[in-house]
């Protein structure tokens, strides 16, 4: 049950403004379910993605998942940068007034600035949700999942009348005809991920090799995703586990203008199964269907954990601590062998 304050209603927006300070892949696809879900509950209104401080994967890498759920997106607007915005709005959002504001950020300064704007409903989970028109019941905190946060904003500010549709990836169907392309039915195929943005989250790629290998012992076929800074490892890779497919890279196929993240996703669909650690391949094959095992280093599982349908996550910090390196093999293999029964 929520706090609703004297006056405050959502009800009937027509305009509707989701503030963030940027998103990167990992961000963007995080948030793909909680778009998806704003479309629902505001069918009928313009919805504005503001990534007030830096970019917004949904104006470049995302743009065309985020397009059925947003109808504008504005990036690096320098919203939320300078106590000055306090007296005087950026210009860019200075004459304009929505009706429903949803601050997904929890610093004071940038929540200030925004309730400056004009609106008829404001909703923002910072300092205890001490500055949003409605606030979750007392003794009902924030949830520690990013996601389930997210959601708990939007429910603040749109309470659903029916259950939000179940979540699917929107994707054209010339994008299924390429992964079908690309992995064709007959096979059970495993996808492996081992790269990541930050290095430092990534399970050693020996450990990578040493589970595709016995899958493909075990009658599977390992797949494995490589984003361009994981270019020089095609061919190690290749080396070391042959007849191992990369269907992103030496493509023959007719649907070359079909690439990156909504062809990830949709090859996850064709996946029996992956392995991904904590980065933004492993939350696009989550989004695109494919049971997951997650590994994570530094990060809390709890709070970032993908949204796979089938989920396993195998957590350095259970093995003494931060580095990806201390997973033991046998402990993702376990998982993995734990998804694949799951999975049937």
């Amino acid at each position: 049950m929520a706090k609703r304050s004297e006056g405050a209603n959502a009800a009937g927006a027509r305009s509707v403004l989701i503030y963030s300070g940027q998103d990167q892949i990992g961000d963007g696809i995080i948030k793909l379910p909680f778009l998806h879900a704003c479309r629902a509950r505001f069918p009928g209104a313009h919805i504005t993605w503001l990534s007030g401080l830096g970019k917004t994967v949904y104006a470049g890498l995302l743009k065309d998942a985020a397009t059925p759920f947003v109808d504008e997106v504005i990036e690096c607007a320098g919203v939320g940068k300078s106590p000055g915005e306090l007296l005087l709005p950026r210009a860019i959002v200075r004459n304009r007034h929505f009706d429903v504001i949803i601050d997904t950020q929890r610093l004071v300064l940038r929540t200030l600035i925004l309730k400056r704007l004009s609106h008829r409903h404001f909703v923002s989970g910072t300092a205890g949700f001490m500055f949003s028109d409605t606030r979750p019941e007392k003794g009902n905190g924030s949830p520690r999942s990013f996601s389930a946060y997210l959601m708990q904003l939007l429910d603040l500010a749109a309470p659903p009348a029916v259950p939000d549709p179940a979540f699917a990836m929107p994707l054209a169907e010339r994008v299924h005809e390429a992964a079908i392309a690309l992995l064709p039915e007959g096979p059970s195929y495993i996808g492996f991920s081992p790269g990541a943005g930050d290095k430092s989250k990534c399970w050693p790629l020996d450990n990578f090799i040493a589970l595709a290998r016995k899958q493909k012992d075990a009658g599977r076929v390992p797949v494995f995703f490589l984003g361009p800074d994981e270019k020089d490892w095609l061919a190690p890779l290749a080396s070391a586990v042959p007849d191992a497919l990369f269907p992103e890279w030496n493509r023959r196929d007719p649907y070359g203008d079909v690439k990156g993240p909504l062809l990830v996703m949709a090859l996850a669909a064709r996946l029996k199964a992956a392995v991904a650690n904590d980065s933004g391949t492993g939350h696009m094959l989550a989004v695109g269907g494919a049971p997951l095992v997650s590994i994570f280093a530094k990060h809390d599982p709890k709070k970032y954990a993908p949204g796979a349908r089938l989920l396993e996550v195998v957590d350095a910090k259970d093995y003494g601590g931060v580095d990806a390196s201390l997973v033991p093999i046998a402990a993702v293999e376990e998982a993995l062998n734990r998804l694949l029964v799951r999975a049937g």
